[in-house]
Parts: structure tokens; sequence; C-alpha cells
């Protein structure tokens, strides 16, 4: 694996930067996509290599993508494939190990959130980008969303946070709860908007469908005085991911999935009756995870500092861990785990 070649001196002509995605899941399955988009649109990248712990489904990205497929970091580095940067869309547990190994090669890295299992291993991520050089960066894909992009020039001390995250059950990421797969995004952005330290954290959550907390509910209070209410379930029949919050005279609206955004004004010259004013703030398209792509490579090229930075996957990761525990706390004192054992055993006699 490569030393460094970037950035580039000045006169040098661009050099691709080239890409390897570890996991072909799904969240692996659309960086490949998108790399390779982004490649074909005439981006100095190029995707080189894909690797899978399991050998068929490497093999079957591989093969769609007419790249050289491996099962470990070891076939990778035996293969003498050169690569500069990696996105890393293994299962959570994984982070750790796999992004480690890149790191300690030199690899720049965007890592899937969570960032890590705990932030043992987060801190050691860090620690370990920063002794190498390396360009590390979260993919808490929702700061790309570019209706959260056309928040930013009307944020004014918001004082209250809505949050909602509902997805319909499926088989995937259940190697983490809910509050790790869903509302660790809107955790990550309610801490960038709120600006304010976290003072109190109570949380509820129950296992529905798999042996982790499928549905959860959170209200933290920031030492500002600000309050924000999560709930995030896999376990719903619809699919919403809408935040909203209320400031001075004003509420806004925000919808990830229409990628929306509706701002409500107490304005007594307005038309209306009740002397509000409506406004929908132009949102300029894009794909988010295109966008995240894009944002990493001028990280890469440019040695600056990611926009979504290792202290702020650490920071989210903290507070979700932090959730965790209180949800676990609540339901020991609560009884709760007793009914969950009783329904467990109910399924598997």
């Amino acid at each position: 694996m490569p030393a460094k070649r970037f950035p580039l001196t000045a006169g040098q002509q661009e050099a691709s930067l080239r890409v390897a995605v570890f996991g072909a899941g799904a969240f692996g399955r659309n960086h490949l996509r998108v790399y390779r988009e982004l490649e074909q649109a005439g981006h100095a990248v190029t995707l080189v290599a894909v690797v899978d712990s399991n050998p068929d489904q490497a093999a079957q990205a591989g093969g769609e993508w007419q790249i050289p497929a491996f099962a470990s970091i070891e076939e990778l580095s035996a293969a003498a494939l050169s690569i500069d940067a990696a996105s890393v869309c293994v299962p959570t547990t994984a982070h750790f190990p796999v992004a480690s190994a890149l790191l300690e090669n030199g690899i720049d890295l965007l890592i899937e959130k969570p960032i890590a299992s705990s932030t043992e291993e987060a801190d050691r991520l860090i620690e370990l980008a920063q002794n190498k050089n390396c360009v590390l960066q979260v993919g808490h894909l929702e700061r790309f969303n570019p209706a959260v992009a056309a928040i930013q020039p009307y944020l004014n001390g918001p004082m209250f946070f809505e949050a909602h995250r509902l997805s319909v059950f499926t088989p995937r990421a259940l190697d983490v709860d809910v509050v790790l797969d869903l509302m660790i995004h809107d955790l990550d952005i309610v801490l960038k908007l709120a600006n304010s330290p976290v003072r109190e954290v109570r949380a509820v959550g129950l296992p529905i469908l798999s042996r982790k907390v499928d549905i959860a509910n959170v209200r933290l209070e920031f030492e500002s005085g600000c309050v924000a209410n999560f709930t995030a379930s896999r376990v719903s029949t619809e699919l919403v991911r809408k935040l909203r919050f209320f400031q001075p005279h004003q509420y806004v609206s925000l919808d990830y999935a229409r990628k929306d955004l509706l701002l409500i004004d107490v304005n007594p010259t307005a038309g209306s009756p009740a002397g509000l004013g409506f406004t929908k703030p132009q949102i300029y398209p894009g794909e988010p995870l295109r966008l995240e792509l894009e944002a990493f490579i001028h990280a890469v090229r440019t040695r600056q500092a990611p926009q979504v930075t290792g202290a702020d996957g650490r920071a989210a990761l903290a507070l979700a861990l932090e959730i965790n525990s209180t949800i676990a706390a609540h339901a020991e004192n609560a009884g709760l785990n007793r009914f969950q054992e009783e329904k467990r055993h109910a399924v598997t006699d």
C-alpha cells in the first residue's frame, strides 16, 4: 500500500485517486456505485477494489463493477494493489480492526457511522489517523442532505427540537440497536445545531423483533436550556425522516427524505389572518452520498479537515452509548427485561 501522493504540487497533473470499498453489503454497494459514477463523470478517482469477508459477496460485487475482489486486507496486500483511500462499510463490530489496519498503512478513510463500537476504539482510530497523517471522515450522511445545508443561514438559537426517524423492519444492521443504527443520524445533526453540551439524558427503548432495542424515545436537555426529543423505530409501517425545531419567532420543519424545508415566522405584515409568514428556501439538488464522497475526495486531495471529523463521529457515538446505558437502566428498574425474556422463551419454545 502506497505512501501519500497528495496534495499535488503546483504544476503536477492531477493524479487519479485510487479507492477501494471494504464491505459489499447495502452500504458498500452504494459506495461502489457512486465512486464509479464519479469516475465516469470525469472526477480524478478510480475504483480499484472491493473487499468483503464473504467471498461470494465480494466476487459478485467485483464482477458487477469489473474490479478485483478480495476476502481480506491480507489478500489485498498480497496482490500488491496500491490504494490511496477507502470507504469502510463493514458491520460496526468490524470497524476498528479493518480501519486500524488501513490507517497503519497510511490509507485515508471514510468510515460509515458509527465510527466504532466504543469510545475507546474511536479514540484509538482518531489518534492513529493523526499519527499517520491520514484523513478520517465519518459517514454521517445527513450532514450532506441538501435540506440540512439550506438550514444554516436561518439558525437563530434553536431551543426545542423534535426528531422522528422511522423505518420498516429489515434484517440489515441487526448487529447494532436502533440508536446506533438510525437515531445517531439525528443525534449528530442536533449536536451540531444546538452547539451546547448535553446536561441530561432520559431514554426508554424496547427490543421488538430483534434481540436489540428496535424502538426508542429520548429526551435531551442541553446546558443552554435547549431541549430535544427523539423517536427512532425500525419496526414501523412507514418511512419517516423528519426534524422540527423552534427558535425565537420561528418554526422550522425539515423532511430529510423529501429534501424539503419550511420556515414559518411570526410576521404581522404577512397576508395570512394569523400573521404568519411562510418561506420555502431553495434546495439545491444532489444525492447526499455523492456529496459526501465528493467532500471526502476533496479532503484527501487538499489534506484539509473533513466536514465530518473523527471527533464529530466520536461525540455522536458517546451520546448514543450514554442513551443506551440509560435505556438499559430504565428497563432494569421497570422490570422490562423480565417481559423480554418471557417473550423470547415463548418464541423459541
